[in-house]
């Protein structure tokens, strides 16, 4: 009897405390949860042998330098076509026949997964650009169903492309000035924000590391 009393008297209260329960406390465990965030790789963040010694000095601030390319279908491609964007970047050649085909399939799965995301973008650079003319890279393209807009392959002078790679992605280990007998040969996948900025560094060969590369993508676009 007693306890049917209290209950009666106490309903407005449990009422209210299970309706706390049920709406504030998530809201709170939201508001208190802490929020992933993707480093920030600069110079000094990344192993020294990746980095150029001109750069190595760099604390912060660091962004992909402006760059001058074409793409499969002969067009100019900038860093203006990345504003806005976050992409996904990459140094292979056509003829590769060890690691680059592995590369290519991890590439076009992303592209699949973001292909109606507006603000994704992937970007390919030649390291045998004599080599892998606008036609070349029109098959490749073709072969690998890159979507125009969407996946630039592209091609340009060898110099700038290392300088890319060595000074701004910092992808590959061994130097070179980016002459005739330079050869670079690299795995990495970049990941790179809006800013400009270096996010993700990923085993382009490796399947498991694509949906690492979604879910940190994922973090970029809630950022």
């Amino acid at each position: 009897m007693y306890l049917i009393k209290f209950f009666k008297k106490s309903k407005p209260t449990l009422l209210f405390l299970l309706f706390f329960t049920i709406v504030f406390i998530p809201i709170l465990y939201f508001m208190v949860k802490p929020k992933v965030v993707l480093p920030i790789y600069n110079p000094v963040d990344v192993n020294p042998r990746l980095v150029d010694d001109a750069v190595k000095h760099i604390k912060r601030n660091h962004k992909i330098a402006d760059f001058n390319l074409i793409n499969q279908n002969g067009e100019r491609i900038t860093q203006k076509d990345f504003e806005n964007k976050i992409y996904v970047a990459d140094f292979f050649f056509t003829s590769c026949q060890s690691i680059c085909p592995l590369m290519a399939v991890n590439m076009t799965d992303l592209q699949t997964y973001f292909k109606n995301d507006g603000t994704i973008k992937f970007l390919s650079h030649s390291v045998t650009p004599i080599i892998d003319s606008v036609p070349v890279l029109k098959d490749y393209a073709n072969k690998n169903g890159a979507i125009d807009k969407k996946w630039e392959i592209t091609t340009g002078n060898k110099k700038h492309i290392y300088e890319l790679a060595r000074k701004s992605y910092f992808a590959v280990l061994d130097e070179g000035d980016g002459g005739e007998q330079d050869f670079i040969h690299t795995e990495q996948f970049i990941l790179v924000d809006k800013k400009r900025q270096i996010r993700g560094y990923y085993d382009g060969t490796d399947a498991k590391e694509v949906q690492r590369i979604i879910d940190d993508i994922e973090i970029l676009k809630n950022e």
